[in-house]
């Protein structure tokens, strides 16, 4: 026979853990600096017309 498994003790370690990683990127979306959010900005804009820029136009 297997051993008795508390549920509700499992739940509450299973949300603790969800909400650990959450706030891990939370604190990666949130703390950084100002210089830091505004090069993040850039590049994804970078990376967006890029990928705009090769787009083959529809022939029809």
């Amino acid at each position: 026979m297997g051993d008795v498994v508390n549920l509700n003790r499992f739940r509450k370690t299973r949300a603790r853990a969800e909400r650990a990683k959450e706030a891990d990127a939370n604190r990666i979306r949130f703390g950084r600096t100002k210089t830091e959010k505004e090069r993040d900005r850039k590049e994804a804009e970078r990376s967006t017309q890029t990928l705009d820029g090769k787009k083959l136009d529809d022939p029809a």
